[in-house]
């Protein structure tokens, strides 16, 4: 059974919620204009906040300069995170997901090992490159394989065409790129 806060994100944010729904209700979008704009809106502000967190990476990167052995301080920031996720279980108790984890295709379950990649690149290459640089590579190189992820529909993803205002747009990210490394 889904906890009700995670089922519903305005129990979790009520402030975003209260705003869009008056603004919805400004405009006349109706009932399911409401909820569709209220998920819209949370989901992005999710999207930004995990965003917006990712240069603070960086912390990852400043504990391997004191500890000089990155895999310790990638063990450490995984220690450090399952607490974390301990936690939060501790708060929304979802229960344990039976036989759904039968389910799951074979790839899904090799995000941990996925991410231990970048985090040892993180915590090695950082600060060398420094927040701009890395921030703006990775989060470029993001755009492009997932623009090649919805196109092909890999890994679940709804098929979506690399269309050229898409590839243009993420032209424009590495263009980006490029101006914050050289200014």
């Amino acid at each position: 059974m889904v906890d009700r806060r995670l089922a519903d994100p305005c129990a979790l944010l009520p402030a975003p919620c209260f705003l869009v729904r008056h603004a919805a209700a400004l405009f006349d979008f109706g009932d399911a204009g409401v909820v569709l704009l209220t998920m819209s809106w949370l989901f992005v502000l999710f999207a930004a906040t995990a965003g917006a967190l990712n240069p603070f990476q960086n912390v990852n990167a400043e504990l391997n300069k004191h500890l000089q052995q990155p895999v310790w301080a990638a063990a450490w920031v995984y220690l450090s995170g399952f607490l974390g996720v301990m936690l939060l279980q501790a708060i929304v108790r979802q229960a344990w997901p039976g036989q759904a984890i039968t389910s799951a295709p074979w790839w899904a379950w090799f995000g941990g090992l996925l991410s231990i990649v970048t985090t040892m690149i993180g915590l090695m290459f950082a600060q060398k490159l420094g927040s701009g640089i890395f921030t703006g590579v990775s989060i470029s190189a993001s755009i492009l394989v997932s623009i090649l992820l919805d196109h092909m529909g890999w890994i679940g993803f709804k098929q979506h065409p690399a269309s050229p205002m898409r590839l243009a747009g993420a032209g424009l990210m590495v263009l980006g790129v490029w101006l914050v490394s050289r200014f």
